[in-house]
C-alpha cells in the first residue's frame, strides 16, 4: 500500500464514547470539496464521557477502524487529525491591541495582534487549543474580516479562544501513539462538524450548531460569520438510553437498539394503535405501544433541547450588552449520531420555536452512502479542518528567528513611540 502523506491525503479520526469512525479524504484540485475513498468504523469500547477509562480496548478498537479505512483506501495510514471533547473545554472571547508597524496593516501585523490577543492566562491544567479571529477594528473602523492593506494607527483584534484539559488530550494522544500513529492536529469537535454541515451564509446570519453524540453535546454559536460561542454540555444520546432501560426493565444495548430502530421523538406523530414486539436481552418478546416508548424518548430529549436553549438565551444576553450581533437568524442545526431519530425535527421546533435542521456533512463526493450521515459530521469536518491547515501552513511557511522576533518588537515599540509623541 502507498502511504497516504505519499497521495497528499488527509485522515480524520473521532473517538467518541459509543463509536470510532476514520475517514480517508482525497482533496480534489477545486480546494473545497474532498473525496471520500476510505471510512473505517468501531463501536467503541474503553471511553467514558469522552475520557478513556481503557487503554488497551481504546487501542484495539481504533485499530480496527484504521484497518478497514486502510483497507477501503489502499492507503498506509501514518498519521491523523483528532478530535477532542468533554466537558473540561472551555471558552473565552478576548482582545488584543497593538500599533500598525508601517502605514498600511500587514500579514505579520495581523500576527502581532491576534498573539497578543491570546497572551492570557489560563488554568494550569488547561491548555490553548484554538485562537480563531472574529473580527477587527482599524482606529475607529469596527468590524473588520481582513484587515491586510488598510490604513490606520492601531489594530484590535477580537478572537474566540478554545482552551482543553491537558491531561485528558493526553491520553487520546496515547492511544493514537499506540497504534502506531501521529497526531497531525487535535480540533474541538463541535467546531470541526461546524466546519462540515455549515454554510457560509448560515454564520453570516447567526446559526447555532448542536452536535448530539452518545455522552456529551457540542454546542457552537456563530453570529455574523464569527464563532462566538462554544461548550460541551455532558448529557446526550445515552441519557434517552438509560430511560429506556429503566422504562423496559432491560440492558442499556437492547434499550439502544429499541431506541434507533423503533423510537421518535415526537409522539404526536406516533399513532396510539401501533404496539412492538421487541425481543429483550434475545430470550422472550416484550409487546409495548410505540407511543409510549415515543413519550419516554420525547421528555428526555425536551430536557436536553432546553438545556441548549438556556445557553443561547444567557449568550444573546451578554452578546446585547457588549453591542455584538446577537440574533441567530439562520436558526438551529442539529447534527450527531443521536441527532438521526425520528421525530426529532418535530420535537425542537417546539422547543427552540425556529427553524431546525438535521446537519449532513456538505462538500464531500466519493462514499456517499457512508460520509453523508450526521454521525460522521465530526469526521468529514476534521478533512475539511486538516485541508486548510494543509493550505495555510504551505501558504505561510516562513521560518522566524529570535534575532527577526527581537527586531519586530523594537520596530513595534519605536513605531507606537512615534505616533504617541
Amino acid at each position: 500500500m502507498i502511504k497516504a502523506i505519499e497521495r497528499k491525503l488527509v485522515v480524520g479520526l473521532d473517538i467518541g464514547t459509543t463509536n470510532i469512525a476514520v475517514l480517508v479524504g482525497d482533496i480534489l484540485p477545486d480546494g473545497i470539496v474532498i473525496n471520500i475513498i476510505g471510512v473505517g468504523s468501531c463501536p467503541s469500547r474503553g471511553m467514558d464521557k469522552c475520557g478513556v477509562n481503557d487503554l488497551e480496548a481504546v487501542v484495539k478498537c481504533v485499530h480496527r477502524a484504521i484497518d478497514q479505512a486502510e483497507l477501503m483506501a489502499d492507503c498506509k495510514i501514518s498519521s491523523v487529525y483528532l478530535a477532542l471533547s468533554g466537558k473540561q473545554i472551555t471558552c473565552q472571547n478576548e482582545i488584543g491591541i497593538v500599533p500598525i508597524l508601517d502605514e498600511e496593516v500587514t500579514e505579520e501585523d495581523v500576527e502581532n495582534v491576534v498573539h497578543t490577543a491570546q497572551s492570557v492566562r489560563v488554568s494550569d491544567e488547561q491548555r490553548i487549543l484554538h485562537v480563531i479571529p472574529q473580527d477587527y477594528d482599524i482606529d475607529f473602523q469596527e468590524g473588520i474580516k481582513n484587515p491586510v492593506g488598510l490604513s490606520g494607527v492601531r489594530i484590535k483584534a477580537k478572537v474566540h479562544i478554545i482552551t482543553y484539559h491537558h491531561d485528558m488530550a493526553k491520553n487520546l494522544i496515547k492511544v493514537v501513539k499506540n497504534c502506531g500513529l501521529r497526531v497531525d492536529k487535535l480540533i474541538f469537535s463541535g467546531l470541526a462538524s461546524s466546519y462540515a454541515v455549515l454554510t457560509e451564509h448560515e454564520r453570516e446570519l447567526g446559526v447555532c450548531l448542536v452536535d448530539i453524540g452518545g455522552t456529551t453535546m457540542d454546542i457552537v454559536v456563530y453570529t455574523d460569520g464569527a464563532l462566538r460561542h462554544t461548550k460541551v454540555i455532558p448529557y446526550a444520546g445515552n441519557t434517552v438510553t438509560s430511560d429506556i432501560a429503566y422504562a423496559l426493565s432491560t440492558q442499556p444495548i437492547d434499550a439502544e437498539y429499541i431506541k434507533m430502530r423503533y423510537g421518535c421523538a415526537y409522539s404526536t406523530i406516533v399513532s396510539k394503535e401501533e404496539t412492538l414486539e421487541v425481543s429483550i436481552g434475545g430470550h422472550y418478546l416484550h409487546k409495548l405501544q410505540r407511543k409510549k416508548l415515543s413519550e419516554v424518548i420525547e421528555s428526555r430529549y425536551i430536557e436536553l433541547l432546553h438545556l441548549v436553549k438556556h445557553d443561547i438565551c444567557k449568550l444573546q444576553e451578554k452578546l446585547c450588552k457588549q453591542g455584538v450581533k446577537h440574533h441567530i437568524s439562520a436558526g438551529i442545526v442539529l447534527t450527531g449520531g443521536a441527532a438521526k431519530i425520528d421525530g426529532l425535527l418535530y420535537c425542537a421546533q417546539q422547543v427552540f420555536n425556529t427553524q431546525v435542521r438535521i446537519g449532513q456533512p456538505l462538500n464531500i463526493t466519493g462514499l456517499m452512502d457512508y460520509a453523508q450521515e450526521p454521525d460522521y459530521a465530526t469526521a468529514v469536518g476534521l478533512l475539511h479542518y486538516g485541508k486548510e491547515y494543509r493550505m495555510n501552513s504551505s501558504n505561510n511557511n516562513i521560518t522566524t528567528n529570535k534575532n527577526t522576533l527581537v527586531s519586530t518588537w523594537w520596530k513595534r515599540i519605536s513605531c507606537w513611540l512615534r505616533k504617541e509623541f
